[in-house]
């Protein structure tokens, strides 16, 4: 079953998607060449804990495999699931991936963004920004009555129109008191297939993107992924509320 949340749920949504959208931007705004992606990490630790909050990252446990760090850093091959190291320094022209995931309260804010530094391949560059693009052109398809393959065959058309590639091993999801709920989210499908949407759901929408092939490893780590032929990848996140008339991004910071 996919939650709805009710109006209380969904205000407390909002609060705890602030605090990770305010703690993204802020970590991001710290992604500068000669930084290590330890002392991100670090900051991400720290902001998290001066705005009230807990990182979901933290100890997550998979298969008896505990997450070491508080937020996710990912650069360059890398796609998702970073550990901050202190050998790991950011220099120009990398991309960094940046997926920031709190509890605030009793709920979840799931966001994330890469950011470039430095002078830029322009191709990386178009990476970047096609996996912006693509989620916002998904969100056109967050209405009730759409279906969670009309979210994934948005992301999928858009990137591949593009001559990127779609990373599917991992996907979006529905978000809320637990950091992954129903319904997963791909970034490539049909239309008009999976779970219908109502309003009330929240959904963490993440094109996950890149320049060559798709296939994936997992480092000796257990688990940061990287592409195979080790080029660059790129991720974009924003939890998102379905509603009545247009979606509403959580995670948005207000002007």
């Amino acid at each position: 079953m996919i939650p709805i949340k009710t109006d209380f749920e969904i205000q407390k949504m909002r609060e705890a998607c602030l605090v990770a959208a305010t703690v993204l931007d802020r970590v991001c705004n710290r992604v500068v060449e000669g930084i290590s992606t330890y002392e991100l990490d670090q900051l991400g630790k720290l902001y998290i804990s001066e705005l009230g909050a807990r990182s979901a990252c933290y100890d997550y446990n998979v298969g008896g495999r505990r997450f070491p760090s508080y937020t996710c850093i990912s650069v360059n091959e890398e796609i998702v699931h970073g550990i901050g190291t202190k050998n790991r320094i950011i220099k120009s022209g990398d991309c960094v991936s940046v997926d920031i995931v709190v509890q605030y309260g009793e709920f979840i804010g799931d966001n994330a963004r890469t950011v470039t530094v430095g002078t830029v391949d322009p191709k990386v560059e178009e990476l970047v920004q096609t996996a912006e693009d693509a989620f916002y052109y998904a969100l056109k398809s967050v209405k009730p009555g759409k279906r969670v393959g009309d979210i994934s065959n948005a992301v999928q058309t858009f990137v591949e129109k593009r001559d990127f590639s779609i990373i599917r091993d991992f996907v979006g999801h529905g978000v809320g008191r637990e950091m992954h709920e129903e319904p997963q989210i791909p970034n490539f499908g049909k239309k008009k297939t999976g779970s219908r949407l109502q309003a009330g759901m929240t959904l963490a929408i993440e094109p996950m993107i890149t320049m060559g092939s798709p296939v994936i490893e997992i480092l000796p780590d257990g688990w940061t992924a990287v592409t195979k032929d080790r080029k660059s990848a790129s991720h974009f996140e924003h939890t998102v509320l379905v509603c009545d008339d247009k979606p509403e991004i959580l995670t948005k910071l207000k002007n």
